[in-house]
């Protein structure tokens, strides 16, 4: 079976959460001068349009993570830390709780990948957010109104948009997070990981609290020396290793699926690589697999071939361009 296909699940609605009250937008809206910012008048017509109630879901069964467990070997510890606290909602009305979930561990090992896969087989839909990338403390908890082209924050989007009070949130690259003047990037965590405090979480630009209270966090990270101590302090930290030979050559197959089989051109290449070929892209991580493997296809091409070789697998470290520094 390929990698990218998830058993279908059957999701019952668990009951409904208010994440914000309409009342207070009601009132907000009212009192904002001609002069306010005209994106703070359309988020709070939006709120008024989506109402504040959203769905919280639980698995009537416990999710297959058959699949999850073959394609990343190396996760098996917080899967089933996960399986434990699915099985506590499974057989009440309680929605999904889990703790803060940090995933540590070296570059392109499928942390992201794996937590995409973990939101879809709990379904409750999924914010990302990437920190390595972002430096202004307003990402997570967005900026005031006052300050121009200012908008609301991930956490504050994911919840408006999405359909659930119960979201899998992701902080990508957690400790790539860099201070910007007085802006402390992960500054909003430290409410939002604590259940009592996430129940009135404000957004700066909308300035009405809402009940994050629900939400599924996992971070990644590289590092750990990077991370606030407050904020490990308030997570379950699982170190993630590199797969051992086996692992690595399983997941290699699973990616080379899932590459095929997302392409037409993919039916003229055989279901498996040849064992030379797993073997070689065994010694890369999972990411430099992708890379590697949609490369190789074209190489096969290029060669008359439909069926890859060693040869097709290039050494993609000395392709890389030297970084040119002042």
């Amino acid at each position: 079976m390929s990698a990218s296909v998830t058993t279908p699940l059957a999701i019952p609605i668990a009951g409904f959460r208010d994440v914000y009250a309409v009342a207070g937008v009601e009132k907000a809206l009212s009192e904002l001068t001609p002069t306010a910012n005209e994106s703070l008048r359309a988020t709070y017509e939006k709120m008024l349009r989506m109402g504040g109630q959203r769905f919280t879901v639980k698995p009537s069964s416990m999710p297959d993570m058959t699949e999850l467990a073959d394609d990343l070997p190396n996760f098996a510890e917080v899967l089933e830390d996960i399986r434990k606290h699915l099985a506590l909602c499974i057989d009440s009305s309680d929605a999904i709780e889990m703790p803060p979930m940090l995933l540590l561990g070296g570059p392109g090992i499928g942390k992201t990948h794996f937590v995409r896969r973990i939101s879809e087989l709990i379904g409750t839909g999924y914010g990302f957010v990437p920190m390595s990338s972002l430096t202004a403390g307003w990402i997570l908890s967005g900026a005031s109104s006052q300050w121009k082209n200012a908008k609301p924050g991930k956490v504050f989007d994911t919840f408006l948009n999405g359909d659930y009070a119960n979201p899998v949130m992701v902080v990508d690259e957690i400790d790539k997070a860099s201070a910007e003047g007085h802006y402390d990037p992960l500054g909003a965590l430290y409410a939002l990981l604590e259940g009592d405090t996430a129940t009135r979480f404000v957004d700066e630009f909308v300035e009405l609290p809402i009940d994050a209270s629900g939400a599924v966090w996992f971070a990644t990270a590289n590092e750990a020396e990077r991370i606030p101590e407050p904020i490990l302090n308030r997570m379950n930290v699982y170190e993630i290793d590199a797969p051992d030979a086996e692992g690595a050559a399983r997941i290699a197959q699973n990616i080379y699926a899932e590459i095929r089989e997302a392409h037409d051109w993919g039916r003229r290449f055989p279901d498996a690589p040849d064992e030379s070929v797993l073997e070689k892209l065994a010694s890369l991580s999972p990411r430099e697999m992708r890379r590697a493997l949609q490369s190789a296809f074209g190489n096969a091409k290029l060669a008359s071939r439909n069926e890859l070789a060693p040869a097709d697998i290039q050494d993609l470290g000395k392709s890389r361009k030297q970084r040119v520094g002042f």
